[in-house]
């Protein structure tokens, strides 16, 4: 895929990963829709896209209902004309074993965010895609291949959500293309930082990140739009990830060791 004049709309738009993908498509003459619940930060990115001479525009949208990511499509039809791409990207993560959560109530809203909130969004803008041949690029994680320690809802919602990928890419095989982008740690993301907690609150001071197991937000990115303008099926970032499925059919011991080693070893 060639990435100028192109229009992509971005979910999650507002921040991390989000709205670095939304900075560089622009940079690299993209049309960017910038989509996200909170209307004063996607405005502010978007600003800055125009402000560079850029093209942006902010949908406030709560994927987590329907009507709104149909509104989300609507508005990028009317501004655009087209849809070429849609980043799955927006999403909410945890931290705490399963046996210390005293409410499970997030864990609905882990479903309703990672795995529902892409399923509205592609059944609002498949359509589209079909009519321009385009992409559709999910921002997953290792954790859709495999168990994480005190992750065990949001693993569950990203195993649902590669699910759905994976069947979208053979139902659709012969009019769009998919792009799983399988991350590991990024640092500078909201990610960790908006993490639900055993009590079911959201928790604003993350478990620290580890440097030796981070990429940078920018190289991160940069690898994303790599393997879109590729047509990749799947991305690891970092590659290591790649050996996530070797490890699972045949050192299973060995690949639990190690995520459990990541996450409980002193910081």
């Amino acid at each position: 895929m060639i990435l100028k004049n192109k229009v992509f709309i971005i979910t999650g738009g507002s921040s991390g990963i989000g709205e670095e993908l939304c900075r560089q498509l622009s940079v690299a003459g993209s049309m960017v829709v910038c989509a996200a619940r909170r209307l004063d930060e996607i405005e502010r990115v978007c600003n800055h896209i125009t402000d560079s001479g850029g093209k942006a525009v902010p949908v406030q949208t709560d994927i987590t209902v329907l009507e709104q990511c149909q509104h989300m499509v609507n508005r990028t039809i009317e501004a655009f004309g087209r849809v070429d791409g849609l980043v799955l990207n927006a999403g909410v993560s945890m931290w705490a074993r399963f046996d210390e959560i005293t409410d499970l109530d997030f864990f609905k809203d882990l479903i309703n965010v990672n795995y529902l909130g892409a399923v509205n969004c592609v059944h609002a803008a498949l359509p589209h895609l079909k009519e321009t041949r385009g992409k559709i690029i999910s921002c997953s994680t290792g954790q859709a291949l495999m168990g994480f320690p005190r992750h065990s809802g949001y693993a569950a919602s990203k195993h649902a959500l590669h699910g759905f990928i994976s069947t979208l890419a053979i139902e659709n095989k012969k009019e769009i293309t998919v792009l799983e982008a399988i991350l590991g740690w990024i640092k500078d993301t909201n990610l960790r930082g908006n993490a639900f907690g055993p009590d079911g609150k959201v928790h604003k001071k993350p478990p620290k990140q580890h440097s030796k197991e981070s990429m940078g937000l920018d190289r991160c990115v940069q690898k994303i739009l790599y393997a879109i303008e590729r047509d990749w099926r799947t991305t690891y970032i970092p590659l290591k990830l790649r050996l996530i499925p070797f490890f699972k059919a045949f050192w299973r011991w060995y690949l639990e060791f190690r995520a459990d080693q990541v996450v409980e070893k002193p910081r």
